[in-house]
């Protein structure tokens, strides 16, 4: 319910609607607990401010993960979207994943009007200025309207908001993404708290009228994906004849020419930029000063919405003054006569350093405090969702004084990340990569109901329906590659065809259905019709790609598999809290000091910080050792 009947106590209160606040909400809901979502304007609850698409490399196999947990990110971007893609497609499955172009208009609405649906969820408009909090707990927030609500925990997903303020030239303004309201005073008081605030920045790029482009000076991109989405419960897709195309342009020299003789005009460059960028979305003017050597840069133009005409140029991002992005939009091919519904801004806004909270996500200097989403230092819908799923999950466990739901490196994305900003901190927004992941094979865009299923299930997160049906598409695969194993093809098999069909050389002696499907181009969806399978073993497209990719890539997955194992040995290894870092003989001073700031939970954890030594780890261990710690 929104604004009605608001409690003055609750388990779990979240601070922010976007896409961490909302994932968090929804979590704690389906554990079964109470839960206050508070927003400044629920009309804009999981908004995108900038580009409106879901996935990509990396997190699209997040959002596939948000799902397998019971998060509602993949359906609702399954609901109506503009275009579907599957990226790196001429690559291994250890990096192809999903990426939709959603709609601004229509997937916001979608998650607003799931959100009121929810049992156990309560909606409030109002601001968060503060929280109720003695020397070591939180336990509820102060409004500014005067609410003082208790809970057993707090979730801060602020997002972008937190004493935003955005910039254009040398213009700025205090203002939310989007031109909302800021969320003020509650930044000032977590630094009150003692918590370190670190300032950070991203950007977004003009929209454009459609009708005022000329999209024959573009290359034309379609969609390639028109039966399978991010949810697995998903069964119905839009085909590639009905997904609105989009298009590729390049920069032109006239457009470096205007940005460098306009560089001290942008906000980036004309000094009022305090807070950190991006590496991996720079600005176009950024791109321009740290590639020089580039003629060009690539850019698409990408619809919106069904219901608006806005096209979004991506890759054009910018702080520089309107009458300079002007100039800047109508150098590029095609938009000679472009109409700007909106013009490009920066945008600062504070977060949480990293380092105050650990891998449950709780702050450590304040018990119930949790922090997920762009507060945690990263960038991203999916970051955000994925983050706040886990805060919204970990904050019922520890209501419930259960131990803590914890992804491992080799178990989700979700937990690289994790891990990531725990042990290495960052000074700029997180950007989840495929190159972040080392054992990539076992993290694929088609597994994550195998990773996270059974978890998912133990902690309520979905239904026993769900699990059951995962449960026996698992036995019915399993048994299809019993199939495969004991089904020959000989010289006289009909198999053959097909096999010289692709290039191959018949076959002059009994192989295995199972060495034929590993075979490069051969396919479980072709390769079906020369097996004789009963009906109770037939499963659906997703589950056949499934399984051809653990056929073709079972050596390599079993390796990694074995790696992954050595990573269990040290992070099963745990580290007491109330160990003197700082004066343990033997360590070097690097180590001491990250040590003491970081707290690792256990020896892997410590082994991943930067600046740590093998030798540092050894004499942790020992230091174990001789205390009977292990």
């Amino acid at each position: 319910m929104l604004n009605e009947n608001i409690l003055d106590s609750y388990d779990v209160i979240v601070v922010g609607a976007g896409h961490a606040g909302n994932e968090a909400a929804l979590a704690v809901a389906r554990m079964n607990k109470r839960v206050l979502l508070i927003t400044l304007n629920f009309k804009m609850a999981s908004n995108m401010p900038c580009n409106p698409s879901i996935g990509g490399s990396a997190k699209g196999i997040v959002v596939r993960e948000i799902d397998a947990l019971g998060g509602f990110m993949g359906k609702c971007a399954d609901q109506e979207y503009l275009q579907m893609k599957m990226l790196n497609t001429k690559k291994g499955p250890g990096v192809q994943c999903l990426r939709a172009q959603a709609d601004k208009k229509r997937y916001p609405a979608n998650m607003q009007k799931h959100l009121l649906s929810v049992n156990n969820l309560d909606i409030l408009e109002d601001e968060v200025t503060g929280l109720l909090n003695d020397e070591n707990t939180v336990f509820g927030i102060t409004t500014r309207n005067g609410r003082s609500i208790k809970s057993k925990a707090v979730i801060l997903a602020t997002g972008t908001y937190m004493d935003s303020e955005i910039l254009k030239g040398h213009h700025k303004e205090s203002a939310g993404p989007d031109g909302e309201k800021p969320s003020i005073g509650l930044s000032e008081h977590l630094k009150k708290m003692g918590l370190k605030i670190q300032r950070l920045k991203t950007g977004t790029p003009q929209r454009i009228a459609k009708e005022s482009i000329d999209f024959s000076k573009g290359e034309i991109q379609y969609g390639n994906v028109e039966d399978e989405g991010f949810s697995y419960e998903t069964n119905e897709f839009i085909p590639l004849s009905e997904q609105i195309p989009c298009y590729l342009i390049y920069t032109t020299p006239e457009t470096h020419k205007i940005i460098n003789e306009h560089l001290l005009d942008s906000a980036m460059y004309g000094g009022i930029v305090t807070g950190v960028g991006p590496r991996y979305c720079p600005s176009i003017e950024d791109k321009i000063v740290r590639f020089k050597d580039k003629p060009r840069h690539q850019l698409f133009l990408e619809p919106e919405s069904y219901d608006t005409n806005s096209i979004y140029v991506q890759g054009f991002s910018t702080s520089m003054p309107e009458e300079v992005q002007d100039e800047m939009v109508r150098s590029l091919p095609g938009m000679k006569n472009a109409k700007i519904l909106k013009y490009a801004y920066a945008i600062e806004y504070d977060a949480l350093d990293p380092l105050e909270f650990d891998n449950t996500l709780m702050v450590k200097k304040y018990k119930g405090l949790f922090i997920s989403g762009q507060i945690c230092g990263t960038s991203g819908y999916e970051e955000a969702a994925g983050l706040g799923l886990m805060a919204g999950v970990n904050a019922c466990l520890y209501i419930d004084q259960k131990p803590p739901f914890i992804l491992r490196r080799d178990e989700a994305y979700i937990g690289v990340m994790i891990d990531d900003l725990i042990t290495k901190g960052t000074n700029e927004p997180y950007r989840l990569l495929s190159s972040r992941a080392e054992y990539r094979l076992l993290l694929r865009h088609d597994n994550a109901d195998y990773r996270l299923s059974k978890k998912a299930h133990e902690l309520g997160l979905i239904s026993d329906v769900r699990y059951q049906k995962f449960v026996d598409k698992k036995e019915r695969q399993k048994k299809l590659l019993e199939l495969l194993d004991n089904t020959f093809f000989g010289a006289k098999s009909s198999v053959n065809d097909y096999l010289e069909s692709l290039g191959y050389e018949k076959l002059t002696y009994g192989v295995s259905a199972k060495e034929v499907l590993k075979r490069n181009e051969v396919t479980f969806k072709d390769l079906e019709k020369y097996l004789d399978i009963p009906e109770e073993l037939k499963i659906d497209d997703l589950a056949k790609k499934q399984l051809e990719i653990y056929v073709k890539y079972e050596g390599y997955i079993k390796n990694q598999m074995k790696e992954a194992e050595k990573l269990h040995k040290l992070d099963d290894i745990l580290l007491r809290d109330d160990i003197d870092y700082l004066n343990l003989d033997g360590l070097a001073l690097e180590a001491r000091q990250k040590f003491d700031a970081i707290r690792p939970k256990t020896i892997g954890q410590a082994s991943r910080i930067s600046g740590v030594n093998p030798s540092d780890i050894n004499v942790l261990i020992m230091y174990l050792r001789k205390n009977r710690l292990i």
